[in-house]
């Protein structure tokens, strides 16, 4: 075991080129790394604690997500029943489900077999749903989901709100941010270099959900909102014109999910900022189909349950583009293009905790995390050394290597350094020296049973090799179930665990093997320097 092999020289030296490559631009200036081709230009990305940045724990704003649900099915029990002539009063929500009153007896099962057959077909088939729908007394039918369903629908809506974040901040220009899912409903957004946590807000909160909806021209505003019509809504409006809102309605024509494209720009004729869009080929078939049968009628573009504008459409629009106009400055034109062009989220997102770090104090972390680093490695070195002289060195230069191969490693992933991880990796190195310490008493416990230097160097490979595997077997095992379960710094830590003790194995028996391999072929020694 202790020859020197072809291979493992050229997979030691392959490692350290490896190592030093990769580690180097974490050295270098920017200015020279900038002109450097990738990969080999990339540096570590350090965490929010080394860098500074914005914290922000969000929450799925699960009593929405049911309401907008329940409104849904609401509308389309009403378009269901209405289409087949079934007669029906009092439809709403009660008790957390849809209820409907049949008014004849006779089509109470009819209507039952009817929204079983359009609206709860299952959720993969277009349009359906895992709905429960149910015939009771009364003449009676009610519509709902289960808890189960409901916690399903809820990590769905956790998991497109993250997409839908990280598209957002990605076009922010946020470098690496981190966006993870925190128990049931929450989601934890770490945005290192970004010092203004309202910005952020602004980005992630809203929304923005689009829709294109009819206004009701034939019915009076209402003095009372109670006595708003079943199938219209009364929502408020951004015209001046408007202050007592627009009455529009409930049936969305066509969705802001079916959007290619937006931008801000300048309208034309007037110089202000406006939002221009672009429909997919179903969006503007739609489009053009509603406008044609609509001409001389007002629709309505609204955003987040409130009308940004209600033109007038002049004629059929089948080009499939347009231009939402309004208030807006450029900024504000440009911040919708965005959150259009991201998509809109599946629910409410609530703000449960922010928190800056200032880059002074990002600063102090990083010189703290280097000078604690930097004392670890000293007092191993000397530790090593010490007590192992010649072979202490061996372990020092492959502890050496064992660092540039875990900065290499992370700089390539562009993982995240964080405060915890640095202490992940000076407990990386005490880990690889245990594994030198394990294969040297081994070899002076071979060296006093009398066997010659080689032999005993040999054994001393072979026999601790299987205590130091059972050892970092299960430091992975921990290091993988705190990443897996973990979050910010657990996982940061988790990571650089992890890393480590992959380099350390490697570099703890296979570097010092050929260390100690050529020592022995260059001094031919009577005896072990550790004897």
């Amino acid at each position: 075991m202790i020859q020197l092999r072809a291979w493992k020289i050229v997979l030691v030296v392959l490692a350290a080129v490896f190592g030093l490559v990769f580690t180097l631009p974490n050295l270098l200036p920017a200015s020279v790394t900038d002109h450097v081709p990738a990969p080999f230009n990339k540096r570590l990305n350090l965490g929010l604690d080394l860098q500074g940045g914005s914290y922000l724990l969000l929450e799925v704003d699960q009593a929405s997500l049911r309401a907008e649900q329940l409104a849904n099915i609401t509308e389309d029990a009403r378009r269901t029943l209405g289409d087949g002539n079934i007669g029906f009063s009092g439809l709403g929500v009660a008790n957390g489900q849809v209820q409907a009153h049949i008014t004849t007896p006779a089509q109470v099962d009819a209507a039952v077999s009817l929204l079983r057959s359009k609206l709860a077909q299952p959720a993969g088939q277009p349009g359906g749903r895992d709905l429960s729908i149910n015939g009771g007394s009364n003449q009676t039918v009610t519509l709902g989901y289960s808890e189960a369903n409901w916690r399903q629908q809820t990590a769905q809506a956790v998991q497109q709100s993250i997409e839908v974040v990280t598209r957002r901040i990605d076009a922010l220009g946020t470098r690496e941010p981190t966006i993870i899912r925190q128990g049931v409903d929450r989601i934890v957004v770490e945005a290192p270099g970004e010092s203004n946590p309202e910005r952020l807000k602004e980005i992630i909160g809203q929304t923005a959900k689009l829709t294109f909806q009819m206004v009701d021209d034939t019915n009076p505003i209402p003095p009372n909102p109670a006595l708003v019509p079943p199938e219209d809504q009364l929502l408020p409006s951004d015209t001046p014109s408007e202050p007592q809102g627009v009455l529009v309605r409930r049936r969305v024509l066509v969705s802001g999910d079916m959007l290619t494209g937006a931008a801000g720009q300048f309208d034309s004729q007037t110089g202000q900022p406006v939002v221009s869009f672009r429909f997919n080929g179903v969006g503007s078939q739609r489009f053009g189909e509603v406008s044609a049968a609509n001409i001389g009628k007002r629709f309505a573009i609204v955003l987040d349950d409130k009308v940004i504008t209600d033109p007038v459409i002049q004629s059929a629009i089948y080009g499939g583009s347009g231009q939402i106009t309004g208030n807006f400055t450029v900024e504000s034109a440009a911040n919708l293009a965005l959150l259009l062009r991201s998509g809109a989220l599946p629910a409410k997102l609530n703000f449960v905790e922010q928190r800056t770090v200032g880059a002074e104090l990002g600063a102090d972390a990083v010189r703290a995390g280097a000078i604690s680093l930097l004392i670890g490695a000293a007092a191993i070195f000397v530790f090593i050394i010490g007590a192992y002289g010649l072979f202490g060195v061996f372990a020092a230069a492959a502890l050496i290597v064992n660092v540039m191969l875990i900065f290499g490693a992370m700089s390539l992933t562009q993982a995240t350094l964080t405060f915890p991880g640095i202490a992940g990796l000076i407990l990386t190195l005490a880990v690889a020296v245990d594994a030198n310490v394990l294969i040297y008493e081994r070899m002076r416990d071979e060296a006093h049973a009398g066997r010659t230097p080689l032999m005993a160097a040999d054994q001393g490979f072979r026999r601790a090799l299987v205590s130091i595997m059972d050892a970092n077997v299960t430091t992975l095992i921990a290091a993988l179930i705190m990443f897996q379960f973990g979050s910010g710094a657990v996982r940061g830590f988790a990571w650089t665990l992890f890393v480590g003790v992959l380099t350390s194995v490697f570099t703890a028996v296979l570097i010092t093997q050929v260390l100690i391999g050529w020592w022995f072929r260059a001094a031919k020694p009577k005896a072990l320097p550790i004897a």
